[in-house]
This record gives C-alpha cells, sequence and structure tokens, in this order.
C-alpha cells in the first residue's frame, strides 16, 4: 500500500560540500519515513552529484529565492509541484531566507505542523560539527508525524556518503587512459576554492584559504621526489584552470596534469573514489573524497576543523592543518608542514584495473 504522505522534503541552499555534508540526514530520514527524500536546494550540480544516490529519490531547484515570486518561474513550478502531492514531513536546513522558505511552503500548501525549521530550533552549537547538527535535526520530528519510528531506533551514519556508478568508473578510465594517467597511483590536488577565483582574479585579498603558488609548485616537487611512480592530478572547476595550468607549468613535469576544465562532476567523484590520496584547501571536493574513503590532508584559513573537517564512511585518514584558533589564514601553513603531513599520510592501496571495475 503506498504512503499517505509524499517523500519529506529536505529543503538546503548550499554550496558543494554543505550538500555533502547533508548525506547523513538523507539516510536518516530515509529509514525513519520509509521513503528516500526529494532534497530542494539551487545549483545545476545538484542533479549529478546525488545521481544513482540511494537516499534521493528526486532534486528539486530554485534558481532564485531573493526575486519576486511572479518573476521567478522556479519558484512557481516548485509550488505546483509541492501541491500536486499529498504534503510530507519537510526539513528546513537553511538558517537564511527564512521568511521567503515559510512563504513558498505557506503557498504550496504544506501545514507548519509537517515542518521543522533548523533556525531556531535547532542551531548549531559551539564546536559542533555540520553532520552532528543535521543528526539532531533529522532526530526531531513534525508534529504531524509523531508516530514516524524515533530516531534512537535506528543505526544512524556520522559520516557522508556518495554514489559512484559504473558509466562514471568507465568515463574515468578512458579519460585516465587518453592522458596515460591510467598506469600510476594518483595523487589529487586541490588548490582553489569557490573565493579563489572570484571575477577571475586569483588571490584577492580577503581569500583566507589562498596558499601561495610557489607552495603549491614546491610540494609537487617534494611529492614527485619522494613517490618516483606517483602522478598528480590538478583538480578545480573551469574558472580555476588558468591557475590550475600555471601550477603545472611551474613543476615542470610530464607527470602533472592540469585537469580545471576536464573535470564534470560525475568524472570527478570517480577520480576520488580512484586516487592514492589527495591534498586540498578546505572546500567541497575535500567533503567528497572523504566520502568516497581518499586519504585527505586539508589546509584550513579562517575556520575551525572541529566544524567542517570531512569524514569517511570507510574510516580514511583525514588530516587537518591550520585553522582556528591556532591560525586564520592558509598562507600561515608552511610547506613543511603540508610535505610532512603528506609523507606520513596512509595511501590507498591501488583500485582494480578501471576497465574491470566498469565492464
Amino acid at each position: 500500500m503506498p504512503p499517505s504522505f509524499a517523500a519529506p522534503l529536505v529543503i538546503r541552499f548550499g554550496a558543494f560540500g554543505d550538500m555533502v555534508l547533508l548525506t547523513p540526514l538523507l539516510r536518516l530520514l530515509h529509514r525513519r519515513y520509509g521513503q528516500a527524500c526529494r532534497v530542494l536546494g539551487s545549483g545545476d550540480w545538484l542533479a549529478p552529484l546525488f545521481a544513482g544516490h540511494p537516499d534521493v529519490r528526486a532534486i528539486l531547484k530554485l534558481s532564485s529565492r531573493k526575486r519576486p515570486y511572479w518573476l521567478d518561474a522556479s519558484q512557481r513550478h516548485l509550488v505546483s509541484l509541492l501541491r500536486a502531492q499529498p504534503p510530507g514531513p519537510v526539513y528546513v536546513c537553511d538558517d537564511y531566507s527564512i521568511d521567503k522558505i515559510r512563504w513558498l511552503l505557506q503557498r504550496a500548501r504544506i501545514p507548519r505542523d509537517h515542518c521543522v525549521f533548523a533556525n531556531p530550533d535547532c542551531m548549531l552549537r559551539g564546536g559542533e560539527h555540520w553532520v552532528d547538527r543535521w543528526r539532531r535535526l533529522g532526530a526531531m520530528t513534525p508534529a504531524a508525524f509523531a508516530s514516524a519510528p524515533p530516531a534512537d531506533a535506528l543505526q544512524t551514519p556520522n559520516a557522508p556518503c556518495l554514489v559512484v556508478q559504473r558509466a562514471d568508473r568507465a568515463d574515468l578510465h578512458e579519460w585516465l587512459r587518453a592522458r596515460t594517467f591510467d598506469d600510476a597511483p594518483l595523487l589529487l590536488l586541490q588548490p582553489g576554492n569557490k573565493r579563489t577565483l572570484k571575477r577571475g582574479r586569483a588571490g584577492q585579498l580577503g581569500d583566507d584559504k589562498q596558499w601561495p603558488l610557489v607552495n603549491w609548485t614546491g610540494l609537487i616537487h617534494a611529492v614527485l621526489a619522494r613517490q618516483p611512480d606517483l602522478k598528480i592530478v590538478l583538480c578545480g572547476a573551469p574558472p580555476e584552470a588558468a591557475l590550475l595550468r600555471q601550477i603545472a607549468d611551474g613543476a615542470h613535469s610530464e607527470r602533472v596534469l592540469a585537469a580545471g576544465d576536464e573535470l564534470p562532476l560525475r568524472r570527478l567523484l570517480a577520480l576520488c573514489e580512484h586516487a592514492a590520496a589527495m591534498i586540498s584547501i578546505d572546500t567541497g571536493p575535500a567533503q567528497a573524497a572523504a566520502a568516497l574513503g581518499c586519504p585527505l590532508v586539508v589546509l584550513y584559513g579562517a575556520q575551525p576543523p572541529t566544524l567542517w573537517l570531512p569524514r569517511s564512511p570507510a574510516g580514511s585518514p583525514v588530516v587537518a592543518l591550520g585553522g582556528l584558533p591556532e591560525r586564520n589564514r592558509v598562507d600561515q601553513i608552511t610547506l613543511d608542514e603540508v610535505a610532512s603531513a603528506w609523507q606520513a599520510l596512509p595511501l590507498r592501496r591501488p583500485a582494480p584495473n578501471l576497465s574491470v571495475m566498469a565492464s
């Protein structure tokens, strides 16, 4: 007999890493309500990120929360979709635009007693990790669903989970083979973050997550000298491609590939699943790498690692350098510190041949 209510609706207008950290909540709500979740957010990358994810039933997207309702087709489409189903449990995981979110839910005829709001009912506690905040929220129950199984009666994960599909591995295998990077263990480097190239300029004033380019090239030289069988892939989004090429050019090695304009999201996830390790600025791909079991060194600026440290469901190591309270800029982390952390990091053993895994 089909449920008498719609699948849980989880609302979070977050960046890439924020949405990765949301996945333990999605698993918890799936188990509590017996249906995979609908996720409402923004960004064209949302659907690729959750493709094939067992805890995600559908992706809903708003183009803008700020435009007036009658001037934004995505808001009107959302309301129409929500009205077409009997209201289900709603978990609002956003700290901003709360008034607009409430207004849209009311217009979609979702009663207040079907909803739980993280703000103000489940605010982040001092020193609390974001995953643990969302698990607390998932244990809360809208009044209309008081009969739902309590969260403490269920086994709930405390680390994110992402899914890589067979087609993703096949695509990665072909891409690596075309660049002769399929014959060696890979180290991923993620130098950029969403602020690094804002308006197309690297190293803007106020970017506490920028590590000097000379440090990245120095790190590459140290890694290649110590690991003669290793190859390095510089990861990033297309706007970061020029920066990555600059780092690769400074390294002067055929064992280094700048891939900023060659990594659609599904390929990046497959690469994180395949790589021996990653060294990254505190940013979304680091969260994805840990979720896919990739050993990791993360460089922090003005954020405390206690809030954002990537978690691995496989128990793969995650090493944090920098961050509050000791330091508030990534450029305060020395090259020697990063090189030492890398040398002590246990690398993941090579996976089976990708062509076999993809077949």
